[in-house]
Order: structure tokens, then sequence, then C-alpha cells
């Protein structure tokens, strides 16, 4: 189940940045808005009184716009938010080095004088 999680929150991650890429065509980032207008319009594939099966077939489209979008997006740009999303999971790095001390600028003045 968190691996589910994780797959759709990445994909809205994925959908996000794409959206605010100004490399990405303006008529491909339409796309994930047409599967929001289906989740809001009255007209329904399963009806949402169904509890359950009704949000199911909204997260369906929804899911699936975003990976249409997705699909039409160039490749290149698509890896460098991937690689960007991922880098974001593992955000701490060890880096080895020797030790430095690093001082403000302000603490420099006070030195000098």
């Amino acid at each position: 189940m968190k691996n589910v999680l994780r797959v759709i929150l990445d994909q809205i991650r994925l959908t996000w940045r794409l959206l605010r890429d100004p490399r990405v065509p303006l008529w491909t980032k339409v796309i994930p808005f047409v599967g929001l207008a289906y989740v809001i319009s009255p007209l329904d594939l399963i009806p949402d009184v169904l509890i359950g099966l009704g949000q199911l077939d909204d997260l369906g489209i929804i899911l699936g716009g975003m990976r249409l979008f997705e699909a039409v997006v160039p490749e290149y740009i698509v890896a460098e938010h991937r690689q960007a999303i991922a880098r974001s999971h593992h955000p701490l790095e060890v880096v080895d080095a020797p030790r430095y001390r690093i001082s403000r600028p302000d603490e420099e003045k006070e030195k000098r004088s």
C-alpha cells in the first residue's frame, strides 16, 4: 500500500513539475485538466453514489490523464524531472571531506579589527 501511495504521489509531483516547465508545449498541458473536467462534470461512467467504485473510476481517469500527459511530453524532459523527484527522496548525502570551520562574514570583520 505504501508503494502505491508513493507511485501516485510521484505521478502528481511529475505532472505538477511538467505543467510548470516552459519547455512543455501548451497544448499538452490541457490533457490533465480534461480528466479533472470529467470528475467535475455530472456525466459519469460509474455514479459516485456507489461508494468506492464511483471514486475509483474518477481516480483512474485523473491518473490516466496524468499518464497520457507524461506520454506526450518529450522523453528527455520527463526523465529530467523523474531524476529530480528521485533525488528528493534521498535528500541527505554523506560527503567525505576534511573539517573546515565556516564563519559568518561579520565574524571575519570582528577578527580583523
